[in-house]
């Protein structure tokens, strides 16, 4: 290249409308780039209607929906853990699969686990995490998690207007939910080993599923909690400020 047809290049280059329409062309190509990207992560979907909900106030409706989401995030951990612990469920089934809807249907149903010696709500869970525990171990686990769920909830897996929560109760739920996962990353079983494998964090793979799905059910109890304890606050609130200011509220005549 001469350095007259330089000069002109470099000329051509420093005009701003020039570069504007440079940077705009740019611009197009990584847009292109990026819509190309897959973005579909999924959307929120309601359920359909059903008529038992007519029976059921907004908060009732909530607790009901947290409810179901925690038993299925209880479910999609006993997965999780037999796919770590593949000797586990063959002291239950023959199959993960057909271990995983026994303790499902156990749990829904509010049926006793043979293994855990009668026991229920927290002495179930208790036992569940010893040390020498015999048998299945995610099972108990999974079983005696979701009765101490449903226990928390007055026994109850969906609400209605007559029913009542005890946020206190819902709130220790989540704490023994917080006890549990930290004994069972922590403790070790009679031979030394960890009393099931759950979370990995190594240099070559890190896998903190298991602590993800248990954070959810944590989180989503404290919401519940929280907000039971606001709703009959409101509504102690709420009927002073009807008796207070009752009197002023009076409509005026007009003629």
């Amino acid at each position: 290249m001469s350095a007259a047809h330089a000069i002109c290049h470099e000329t051509a280059l420093s005009h701003p409308s020039l570069r504007a329409v440079l940077a705009t062309a740019l611009l197009s190509v990584l847009l292109a780039g990026c819509s190309s990207a897959p973005t579909n992560h999924g959307k929120v979907e309601g359920e359909g209607f059903r008529g038992g909900e007519l029976l059921q106030s907004d908060s009732n409706r909530m607790a009901t929906l947290a409810m179901k989401e925690n038993l299925d995030s209880l479910f999609a951990l006993m997965d999780k853990l037999y796919r770590r612990n593949p000797g586990q469920w063959r002291a239950t089934a023959e199959s993960r699969e057909a271990a995983v809807a026994y303790v499902r249907i156990a749990v829904l149903e509010r049926q006793p686990w043979h293994e855990l010696q009668g026991k229920r709500d927290v002495a179930a869970l208790s036992l569940a995490l010893q040390p020498d525990f015999a048998g299945d171990r995610i099972a108990a686990f999974i079983y005696a998690a979701g009765d101490m769920l449903i226990t928390a909830h007055g026994g109850r897996t969906s609400f209605t207007l007559i029913d009542g929560l005890d946020p206190q109760h819902v709130f220790n739920a989540a704490r023994n939910l917080e006890i549990a996962n930290w004994i069972l990353n922590s403790r070790r079983a009679t031979d030394g080993k960890p009393l099931l494998l759950s979370n990995q964090i190594a240099d070559s793979e890190r896998n903190l599923s298991f602590e993800r799905e248990m954070g959810k059910i944590i989180g989503r109890l404290d919401l519940i909690a929280s907000y039971t304890t606001e709703r009959y606050r409101r509504a102690v609130i709420g009927y002073g400020q009807g008796l207070i200011a009752g009197p002023f509220m009076q409509f005026l005549p007009v003629r």
